[in-house]
């Protein structure tokens, strides 16, 4: 099972991370980070890069294709190489996911258009925007064969269920298991269902930006 995880400058690195450490165990699988050009990929908060094995160019036929988020989805919702790729690729895909507001490029490329999909929180009214049905209130959202994460840790999520499909639940529950994934969180804010309201929209004023005022 060959996966292509998508990196570009801005995106953010659990996206990616969190996913791999999850797919990249299922037997038999054949991970590639690839971008526009091969060679380091910095992250949204800079201090990170990821290197990318291959261009658009050089992988033509994924049976799953990973879309990760973060602010450089911005740049990357009107370029055309990019959303070429994306549709070129779902033509041979099994699967064609994405965490966060990866979303957003595959509505972009006209792959959701009137489907089910979920994002980061901050971006589902302009998921609607690129045609898709924006749902809020779910985790992972499965259309077809088009599987959407929503915010960042859900990509986890998302990693496990495409396991369980793919190699079956017995292997799902042994990466589970191996990466001891059983959250609990200190603190009930993982969502705009439980967080303070100020809260909320203190970081969707900001766009996201943890600064000084958040804790002020």
């Amino acid at each position: 099972m060959k996966i292509a995880f998508l990196l570009y400058e801005g995106f953010t690195a659990l996206d990616v991370v969190g996913p791999y450490e999850v797919l990249s165990r299922v037997p038999g699988a054949e991970v590639v980070f690839t971008a526009a050009r091969r060679g380091p990929v910095r992250t949204d908060m800079g201090s990170l890069a990821l290197t990318a094995d291959a261009a658009y160019s050089e992988v033509t036929d994924p049976d799953v294709l990973v879309v990760s988020g973060g602010p450089g989805t911005e740049a990357l919702v009107g370029d055309g190489p990019t959303l070429d790729w994306i549709r070129a690729v779902d033509a041979t895909t099994t699967w064609t996911t994405s965490v966060c507001s990866g979303s957003l490029l595959l509505a972009a490329a006209g792959l959701l258009t009137g489907r089910r999909a979920t994002s980061h929180w901050i971006c589902l009214e302009t998921l609607g925007m690129f045609g898709a049905t924006p749902v809020g209130d779910e985790r992972i959202v499965v259309d077809g064969k088009y599987t959407t994460a929503a915010g960042v840790s859900a990509g986890i999520d998302l990693a496990l269920h495409l396991a369980g499909r793919a190699a079956g639940d017995r292997v799902a529950e042994a990466i589970q298991l191996v990466t001891e994934y059983a959250p609990e969180p200190p603190y009930g804010t993982g969502s705009t269902a439980t967080a303070p309201p100020e809260l909320v929209e203190a970081l969707r004023a900001s766009n996201l930006v943890v600064g000084p005022a958040i804790g002020s």
